[in-house]
């Protein structure tokens, strides 16, 4: 699983003219994308670095700040640019089995009492950020 964690001022997700997401103090606009073998050890990792990296104003984090999160589903994160001019989505697992681990990933979340937003699965989203910084940052929970 890979999430890119960016600091924001502000951030929402518009799906056809109606807002389906949004976060609207400083916080963490959040892309995970899901391959194929992820699973709970992979959630709990990613859920754990979202609350706990220290990446907001005076190097608190999520759960020291009491921030809010706004998380979208980003297949594209595990594209395999390595040959070619054309992406590969291989390593993307199929959306019938994204989704779920996505949910998981905000239900964790919210398990740990931070407020999470969230895209819709699937659909296709104007995202408004307001970056913060700017700091942004990778987490793959299958890096050493």
């Amino acid at each position: 699983m890979r999430a890119v964690l960016q600091r924001v001022h502000r951030a929402a997700v518009v799906v056809e003219g109606e807002t389906v997401g949004e976060i609207t103090e400083p916080g963490l606009f959040v892309l995970v994308g899901v391959g194929h073998d992820d699973g709970a050890a992979d959630v709990e990792l990613i859920a754990r670095k979202i609350a706990d990296l220290r990446l907001l104003e005076g190097e608190r984090s999520v759960t020291d700040a009491g921030a809010p999160v706004l998380v979208v589903s980003q297949f594209t994160l595990l594209a395999d640019t390595r040959k070619g001019r054309r992406p590969s989505w291989n390593a993307a697992a199929p959306g019938d089995v994204a989704e779920p681990v996505v949910a998981q990933v905000v239900e964790a979340l919210r398990g740990r009492g931070i407020t999470v937003a969230t895209g819709r699965f699937g659909a296709h989203m104007d995202i408004e950020v307001v970056a913060d910084g700017p700091v942004t940052i990778v987490v793959d929970s299958s890096a050493p």
